[in-house]
């Protein structure tokens, strides 16, 4: 809620600095208003995926697209409010959710390809919340247009911006979903590990995308948006680096909570009970952080 006031209050600034501005030329329909400066506020629907470590296509692993799983893709949606300037800068906060996931089971199909991908066996789930900053430019209204000129109703746009953003990684055994951040799947916090912190569950990530507008009425516009989230984490699905002994974890856990993190730190023998845990294996790629992205359609009501 902090954050949410913060980003309010910033809002409210650069409106009114915004509207102490005068109009030198018009700006939309004179019917309904003719302001430097509006508001739009309203609401998107769409889908949203992620690529990390797990799952994937065949081989050791692609870049972007030739690596994504379209069947892993969900829902998402969001609220947002926009103050918009001469049409051709706007500056939006928005909140959005969704859920991303992955799983190496969908290589079943290529594994004699995946260098020991498909038998790692690992997955994820988790639900994302997005409050995020981000600017709008809009090129076609950098051009002034008089009142015997008409202001074009499409307009393709670039944004970018920063964002504050929640996750927690789980992973489902026996039924159940079970949050692996506390279990140190991979020996984060533990101090045989100096170099392996735990990951925070509450972090920044860089919003940069694009979109196309177009004014439906004086009062409407509607939008279809890009947005590929930037991070600073390799965690987002709990996999980063090597397999640890998993004898250290007796020295940390008890319980249940010693039960899950031997179950879940190395699944491999799920799909082959003979198998014996590698220390120090590969588990993930360390090198690539992780990311997610999400495509919308945006309704916005201007006033």
């Amino acid at each position: 809620m902090k954050s949410l006031t913060l980003i309010t209050v910033f809002v409210l600034m650069i409106s009114g600095f915004a509207q102490n501005v005068s109009a030198q030329y018009r700006y939309s329909d004179d019917l309904y208003y003719d302001y430097p400066t509006t508001y739009e506020l309203g609401g998107s629907i769409g889908v949203m995926n992620c690529l990390t470590d797990l799952g994937g296509n065949k081989g050791i692993g692609k870049k972007f697209v030739k690596d994504l799983n379209l069947g892993k893709t969900q829902p998402a949606g969001s609220i947002f409010m926009s103050v918009v300037y001469k049409y051709a800068v706007a500056l939006r906060a928005e909140a959005t959710w969704g859920i991303v996931n992955g799983s190496d089971d969908v290589l079943k199909d290529v594994k004699e390809t995946t260098f020991g991908r498909y038998e790692r066996n690992l997955s994820f789930r988790s639900v994302i919340f997005d409050l995020a900053l981000v600017t709008e430019i809009h090129p076609r209204y950098f051009k002034k247009y008089y009142k015997h000129q008409k202001i074009p109703r499409l307009s393709p746009y670039l944004l970018g911006g920063i964002a504050f953003f929640t996750f927690n990684p789980k992973a489902k055994l026996n039924g159940q979903w079970i949050e692996l951040q506390p279990l140190s799947t991979e020996g984060q916090g533990f101090t045989e590990y100096p170099d392996r912190k735990k990951y925070k569950l509450k972090q920044l990530n860089f919003p940069v995308g694009a979109g196309i507008k177009y004014k439906l009425s004086p009062l409407f516009n509607f939008s279809a948006e890009f947005v590929y989230r930037i991070l600073t984490t390799d965690y987002l699905d709990d996999v980063s680096t090597t397999y640890i002994d998993p004898a250290l974890y007796a020295n940390y856990f008890t319980g249940e909570q010693l039960t899950n993190a031997l179950l879940l730190n190395n699944r491999q023998p799920e799909l082959n009970p003979a198998h014996t845990p590698e220390i120090n294996g590969i588990r993930g790629n360390p090198k690539n952080n992780d990311a997610y992205f999400s495509f919308t359609v945006k309704l916005g009501f201007i006033f």
